[in-house]
């Protein structure tokens, strides 16, 4: 389980270290820095993709994500002294890691010379990255592997390349493979398709399907996973707490299958093409939620957009139950939806002066962490 996660130079996120538990509830007014927290978590997932250089790039590229007020915060500008960089981390109960991605130094006739350049990263045990927690470290091009004693890889870097991705497999420590298949595991659900061509109302090839993806168009196919691995009674409780009386079945007529719902008062189901949005999207987060194989992490962004009053409590059920499975973490400004969910799972943000803060983190509060120096 991820015990914290730290980010530094990133939008307004200049200097913020969260503590994380089984529910994490980040809530906070408009502006105070949720969307950034939840854009560079997934910035930190696409690491384990190869992809972090790229997800920049497709946020504007490094310039357009610095942390754009003075260095050490406050509203007066100084001379800047330490390197430029966006800085993100995090540490579990098993291993930690941490990249620093700065100012590209290849030669600015490139047609890529905008791409940031990783820096640093490193692969730690435990909850803080220290010479005696160090498995991995990696400074530009240059990368040690801790065995018995250190190892200096004979592999070189590119500045675009990870420790994560791009190390050889022959020369990584086992405990690599084993962060690597986490990261790509993580779950990350952002405002479902609910129109009318939305991928989730149409007829899909249905293969066993563990997790949902991210557009929902396996809807039927994932909801019918998790009946047959013996967990369709906590959907139905699930789909009975927001609606009462009604119930899910998953129909194949000889190929697609067909997501239907029958409710008290109706002759017939309805199919997935005649839902509400806000029932379709319901639905849809019930499946990302309650999987047949939980994800070690699920982040949710927004989960309540679309969803009528009346379904926030059942929601936030869900998301309870969610949590006794797999960790989740829900980005929200809906006060019935964070109301709903224990008091003690909250991390509450407020822009102080453009800068993001924890409301209550005082400097006694802040977990450990250590970002070292290139």
């Amino acid at each position: 389980m991820l015990r914290t996660l730290a980010v530094s130079g990133y939008r307004s996120l200049r200097d913020l270290v969260v503590p994380l538990g089984e529910l994490t509830v980040v809530t906070g007014a408009n502006g105070s820095g949720k969307s950034n927290l939840y854009r560079a978590l997934r910035l930190l997932a696409a690491a384990s993709r190869g992809d972090v250089v790229g997800a920049l790039a497709r946020e504007g590229g490094l310039p357009s994500v610095l942390w754009a007020g003075p260095e050490d915060g406050g509203s007066q500008g100084t001379v800047r002294r330490r390197p430029i960089a966006v800085q993100l981390g995090y540490s579990s109960d098993e291993l930690g890691y941490l990249i620093d991605l700065g100012i590209p130094q290849s030669d600015q006739r490139s047609l890529f010379a905008r791409d940031p350049e990783i820096k640093r990263e490193q692969v730690f045990a435990g909850p803080l990255a220290k010479p005696a927690t160090l498995l991995i470290d990696r400074t530009r091009q240059s990368t040690r592997v801790r065995d018995d004693a250190w190892t200096v890889l004979a592999q070189r870097l590119a500045p675009y390349e990870s420790i994560v991705t791009d190390l050889a497999d022959g020369d990584t420590a086992p405990e690599l493979l084993s962060l690597r298949r986490t990261m790509t595991a993580w779950r990350f659900y952002d405002h479902f398709r609910v129109d009318s061509d939305a991928p989730a109302r149409l007829p899909q090839i249905g293969t066993r399907s563990h997790t949902l993806g991210h557009d929902g168009a396996n809807l039927a196919a994932t909801w019918a996973t998790i009946v047959e691995a013996g967990h369709g009674d906590a959907l139905d409780r699930a789909v009975d707490d927001a609606f009462p009386g009604s119930r899910v079945r998953i129909t194949a007529n000889e190929g697609p299958l067909r997501l239907e719902i029958e409710q008290p008062g109706l002759l017939r189901p309805l199919d997935a093409a005649e839902l509400s949005d806000g029932t379709l999207r319901y639905l849809l987060l019930c499946a990302a939620l309650l999987p047949a194989r939980p994800a070690p992490l699920l982040v949710l962004n927004e989960p309540e957009a679309s969803l009528h009053p009346s379904l926030l409590e059942p929601l936030a059920a869900l998301v309870r139950a969610a949590s006794e499975r797999t960790q989740v973490i829900a980005v929200s400004h809906a006060d019935a939806f964070v109301a709903a969910l224990p008091s003690s799972a909250r991390v509450e943000l407020r822009r102080v002066e453009a800068e993001t803060m924890v409301v209550g983190q005082g400097m006694l509060d802040v977990p450990a962490w250590n970002w070292g120096s290139r």
